[in-house]
């Protein structure tokens, strides 16, 4: 399917495949120069980010690791309450460890600002964020995200790992969920 095509019942391409590849490519780069000379812990927040480490972690040319957590939010179906419990949890300590959140949307703001604060409690070296789409009409917290792809508007994304009932998450591009 080429990124130009949408089946239903997904609306606009909001982000085409070219750009969010283009994208973290320079994304790649500029983390690789920002942690030169230091290995970078890449923590992925499942399941949504998972195809954006993937693609983000080829480009960066420091030493990196990885590690994985799950988190659920509770709320409506495409609406968090922030109220989060970890469903998933770092199969390895962070203390003094050069630490990269990477998040695929960043909404309200409040599962993200859960995270920090657990894992800031950690004693990381340095704890910061990379997320490949933001909706800053949502945000309900400010949160300092270091990287950031694209800003999109307030419309339900899915799409390159993110989904609407665990579907969509393949597509190679981000659209808006139709009639959103």
């Amino acid at each position: 399917m080429s990124s130009r095509q949408v089946p239903q019942p997904l609306g606009e391409v909001l982000v085409s495949a070219d750009d969010l590849q283009r994208r973290v490519r320079e994304l790649g780069a500029e983390i690789s120069r920002d942690y030169a000379g230091r290995e970078l812990l890449l923590i992925c927040v499942l399941k949504g980010a998972v195809l954006f480490l993937s693609d983000l972690m080829r480009a960066i040319e420091t030493p990196c690791q990885v590690d994985f957590m799950a988190v659920a939010s509770y709320g409506s179906a495409t609406d968090s309450s922030g109220v989060v419990r970890i469903m998933k949890d770092l199969d390895a300590p962070i203390a003094g460890r050069e630490v990269l959140i990477v998040e695929d949307i960043v909404d309200s703001g409040l599962t993200l600002q859960y995270l920090m604060r657990s894992l800031g409690a950690r004693d990381p070296a340095s704890l910061d964020v990379c997320a490949l789409l933001t909706k800053p009409a949502r945000r309900k917290v400010d949160l300092p995200t270091r990287y950031v792809g694209f800003e999109i508007a307030d419309r339900f994304a899915i799409g390159y790992g993110l989904d609407f009932g665990e579907r969509y998450r393949n597509l190679p591009f981000v659209a808006a969920l139709a009639d959103n």
